[in-house]
């Protein structure tokens, strides 16, 4: 079975009705706001937003998620404006999602649906692709029931049993079977790609990864710093593969820069475990660096989305430094302060001062050591010189004495060839 896409590019775009909820909780800023992010993210998808239609809602309706006056209201519109499909800014359940399409008469996706159908289209790698069809297949699984709905409105008995009863049965064994499949080709995947991990890490060689909101410019940050091709665009979930690549510092220390995905306020638990791997970078990094859109008027809840996030995954207690993106569009209304880094990664400004900021706090887990290499061990000095800071060099007829700076969970890699200060 190939991945599942809920929303086909055509030579003419989809046209969207969006429909976004407020909740008791909610002001109506934070409503518009998060209808405003549906709006990026139907873009991101490939379609285009017809109109928009929002309620204000007390309680969740269990046939429709919203009031029958709204869904009207809502057939109407939809019917004005020339709809191809109707957006909710929640998920729903599958039998409001099956009730509103047969009132509709038209295409109904929920906000999973819709992030689903984004990473379909993102996923480059074997494994992103398996990852997208695993969560594409779990949340289609209680779904299938709507293409045989007709039976159970029947009165039972004669006529209700037989092939349509089978068939669903059939369409339900067959995506429970793909999804046992599916999860044995992810451990496999995952299992050679550990593999990959555990082989960087067994370097010393200190890991920087780049976490913050969907579309706040990390992958841009990483094409100015490191100069790498990484995909750049104006879109949502524009990157869902870890990309990693080499950062050399102003030290003269080199790094691996690892991409992630970004975060959404409304980024579904599912799909955080579907993709478990694409956190695995950020697990295994020493430093992460929080890039916030200086530049959005909602970045305070931005910023707090990611640090949910962060928590969420056990992650709050690693060292971060945060970096201010796009500060080129604020004018005067930016300022640094508070250990705030203020950049602009598409026109590269203010790169040297988070450079100088990484070497400085990753200096921090360095240790002084003092090494007697061998001259047969002559590919070790060169990794030193391109990996350690080399404080002091000479040569003697037993190899190569170095002092060097080194990152200190690898020390256990120099102990053969390390020597007491005064031995220099």
């Amino acid at each position: 079975m190939n991945s599942i896409r809920l929303i086909k590019n055509k030579s003419a775009p989809e046209r969207a009705l969006l429909v976004g909820i407020r909740h008791p909780h909610q002001t109506r800023w934070e409503a518009a706001d998060s209808l405003e992010e549906l709006a990026n993210l139907v873009y991101s998808a490939g379609a285009k937003v017809a109109g928009t239609l929002s309620q204000e809602i007390k309680r969740i309706d269990p046939a429709y998620y919203i009031g029958t006056g709204k869904v009207e209201e809502l057939a109407r519109r939809a019917q004005e404006e020339q709809c191809d499909l109707v957006v909710f800014d929640e998920d729903l359940s599958a039998t409001q999602n099956r009730n509103l399409e047969e009132k509709l008469k038209i295409k109904v996706i929920d906000l999973t649906g819709l992030i689903l159908d984004i990473f379909a289209q993102r996923a480059r790698t074997k494994e992103g692709k398996l990852q997208v069809e695993l969560a594409q297949c779990i949340y289609l699984l209680p779904r299938l029931v709507g293409q045989w709905g007709h039976f159970s409105r029947q009165t039972g008995g004669i006529g209700t049993r037989g092939p349509g009863e089978t068939q669903l049965e059939v369409d339900r064994r067959r995506i429970r079977e793909r999804i046992v499949r599916i999860r044995g080709e992810l451990e496999r995947v995952r299992s050679s790609r550990e593999i990959h991990r555990m082989r960087r890490l067994s370097i010393p060689v200190p890991t920087v990864s780049l976490v913050g909101y969907t579309n706040a410019g990390k992958s841009t940050l990483m094409k100015a710093l490191t100069e790498a091709e990484v995909l750049v665009e104006d879109k949502l979930f524009a990157t869902l593969d870890p990309t990693v690549r080499r950062l050399k510092l102003p030290s003269g220390r080199e790094v691996l820069l690892a991409d992630t995905v970004g975060f959404i306020r409304k980024l579904p638990h599912a799909l955080v475990e579907s993709f478990k791997a694409t956190f695995e970078e950020i697990r295994g990094a020493d430093l992460l660096i929080h890039v916030i859109d200086a530049s959005h008027p909602a970045r305070a809840d931005q910023i707090r989305t990611v640090e949910q996030v962060l928590e969420e995954l056990e992650l709050g207690e690693k060292p971060r430094v945060e970096v201010y993106n796009k500060v080129d569009l604020m004018g005067h209304g930016y300022e640094e302060g508070n250990g705030r880094i203020g950049v602009s990664a598409l026109k590269k400004k203010g790169l040297e001062a988070l450079l100088s900021r990484l070497d400085r706090m990753l200096v921090r887990g360095f240790r002084k050591v003092w090494l007697e290499v061998p001259h047969v061990e002559g590919a070790l000095v060169s990794f030193l010189h391109r990996y350690a800071r080399i404080l002091n060099k000479s040569y003697s007829e037993k190899g190569t004495h170095l002092q060097v700076e080194v990152y200190e969970k690898y020390l256990s890699h120099l102990k053969p060839f390390r020597v007491k200060a005064n031995a220099m």
